[in-house]
């Protein structure tokens, strides 16, 4: 009995070993087949490239769709040139006062400086100056004719200064610019202050633009008086009754208008305070005036003057036979 019984258990413990084998056996073979989830794995990550190559593919299409229906904005024009005419001549303060004016205009865009100079030859200052001011610009010269000019201790308003050189200018604008030239011609003394904003003012001028000028004719400022965005007459208390009763800070003309008028000047025989009639009396009519800075509201320009220097100091120093030092420039 005991004998069968072990034979019965050798059995049942083989057959179990028979069985665990041939399970660990077909287990170890599935290990090297593919499941299912490898294989949805895969098609899940083609499906990703699929869609982001459709998507690049889609994008593409879009930008070129865009670039058809919003072709790149063409560049902007160029802007019209301010040509600033300064006539200049040799004195003390000269060199002072053109240095302050082209520090300015170098912050004005697209200006051309027409520097004319009272004198029979260029001087190597003002040569000087305007090789180092960065500025484009043209330097001419012309000499005030003798019985024009003012003598030493003449009072500023005996005659009229700087004719000669504007005319220059004048005419150098003529020879070198065509119709096709737009551009706007301002007279800007070297003795005046000016806002940046002015040179934008007169910068898209048609015919003679107009504005105030601060500190001028005995009075705070002058100026064009505007109706209905139309010159009607002037706020001056100096010869009212001048055809234009105007500053030459005071305006600024169109090239073109210039250059279709060739006879238009300024005149050495004008009047006191008619100089800027002189021209102005061969381009427009009051009625054909622009008004500018806020229909001529606000003072961009200022009729200021630098006061002689005093040199007694010098001349006290010069009689002891010290005299100046050579090696400095002023």
């Amino acid at each position: 009995m005991t004998m069968k019984m072990k034979l019965k258990l050798k059995n049942v413990f083989m057959l179990y070993f028979l069985v665990s084998v041939c399970g660990l056996m077909y287990a170890l073979m599935q290990l090297g087949q593919p499941c299912d989830c490898t294989l949805h794995s895969r098609q899940s990550s083609d499906l990703v490239h699929s869609r982001d190559r459709t998507i690049s593919r889609l994008q593409g299409e879009l930008k070129r769709l865009q670039a058809r229906g919003n072709p790149e904005e063409p560049p902007k024009p160029a802007l019209p040139t301010i040509y600033t005419v300064t006539p200049t001549y040799t004195r003390l303060v000269q060199k002072a006062e053109l240095t302050r004016l082209s520090q300015t205009l170098l912050h004005v865009p697209s200006l051309h400086w027409v520097v004319v100079e009272d004198s029979p030859v260029k001087t190597s200052l003002v040569s000087e100056l305007l090789k180092r001011s960065g500025l484009r610009y043209t330097h001419l010269c012309t000499q005030t004719p003798k019985d024009f000019k003012l003598q030493e201790g003449d009072p500023n308003w005996l005659k009229p200064r700087g004719v000669e050189q504007r005319n220059l200018a004048l005419q150098w604008l003529r020879e070198n610019r065509g119709p096709s030239d737009e551009g706007v011609v301002y007279f800007a003394d070297d003795d005046n202050t000016y806002s940046l904003r002015l040179f934008e003012e007169m910068r898209f001028t048609k015919r003679v633009s107009v504005w105030p000028v601060g500190l001028v004719g005995g009075v705070r400022f002058e100026r064009p008086l505007v109706e209905r965005g139309q010159v009607t007459g002037f706020y001056t208390a100096w010869k009212p009754n001048r055809p234009f009763p105007m500053d030459m800070a005071g305006f600024a003309v169109s090239l073109p208008l210039l250059l279709a008028n060739p006879a238009a000047r300024f005149h050495l025989s004008a009047q006191r305070g008619n100089l800027e009639s002189s021209l102005l009396q061969a381009l427009v009519s009051i009625e054909e005036l622009e008004p500018r800075a806020s229909n001529c509201t606000k003072v961009l320009v200022w009729h200021t003057r630098t006061e002689k220097p005093k040199m007694k100091q010098e001349d006290a120093l010069l009689l002891k036979g010290l005299g100046s030092d050579p090696s400095v420039e002023v």
